[in-house]
């Protein structure tokens, strides 16, 4: 599904990515970890096409899609949820996940988005930032399901959610892989997450993929030693 090969992304003279290569099967959760300022979110941005490339490829569905800009990456089927929700807080939780939606929908909300999220329902009329953390979460989650993505790129969901509703998250995604066919690339930090919602996972530090596993083989012993200090 995605094949990023030989990437190189820099802010200024700082190279933050450098020579990252990585690989996403279709319907697979891949899991991207990192302590903050490996350069996970410069990795996401890049790939959403917020920030451009210095060198090296991203094919998406066998298409190279290194040039193209944030938008036509929608089109072509990658959702993006941002670090740090970004919900529109004056708009109603109805209002926010209507701006995901594609043309085709013509302003109506898939009921299939209630049925994973069921508090947005409850409270689709209340005002999006009126809502706790975990349920501002859910809803930049379902704004980006709204566009019908093949992909799913998610940059650190569960900062500031409590644990309960960590493992609460874990399972809304694997469930949203299995029902809706879709493939999910997720940076993360806690390693808790990790271990239940990830098929494969990948450490990055400096920019660059130190370690990768599978999951059901994964030491997390030896991947808590790269989160540490």
């Amino acid at each position: 599904m995605l094949n990023i090969k030989n990437y190189h992304v820099a802010y200024g003279q700082s190279r933050i990515i450098e020579n990252l290569n990585l690989q996403v099967k279709e319907n697979e959760i891949v899991a991207l970890i990192g302590r903050n300022g490996m350069g996970k979110t410069t990795l996401m941005k890049s790939l959403i096409g917020m920030i451009p490339a210095q060198a090296g490829q991203v094919l998406f569905q066998g298409q190279d899609i290194s040039r193209d800009k944030s938008y036509q990456r929608v089109r072509r089927g990658i959702g993006y949820v941002p670090q740090g929700r970004m919900v529109f807080s004056t708009m109603t939780v109805e209002e926010n996940i209507k701006t995901g939606l594609s043309s085709r929908e013509k302003g109506k909300i898939p009921a299939m988005l209630y049925s994973i999220f069921p508090v947005l329902e409850e409270m689709k009329n209340r005002l999006a930032g009126n809502l706790s953390g975990g349920q501002q979460q859910q809803l930049v989650i379902a704004r980006a399901l709204a566009g019908h993505p093949k992909m799913l790129l998610l940059d650190e969901p569960t900062e500031g959610i409590q644990p309960s509703i960590i493992k609460e998250m874990a399972q809304t995604l694997r469930r949203i892989r299995d029902e809706q066919g879709l493939t999910i690339l997720v940076s993360e930090q806690v390693l808790s997450f990790v271990l239940d919602v990830a098929d494969r996972v990948f450490v990055i530090e400096k920019g660059l993929i130190v370690h990768q596993e599978e999951r059901q083989s994964i030491n997390a012993e030896q991947v808590a030693a790269y989160l540490s200090v």
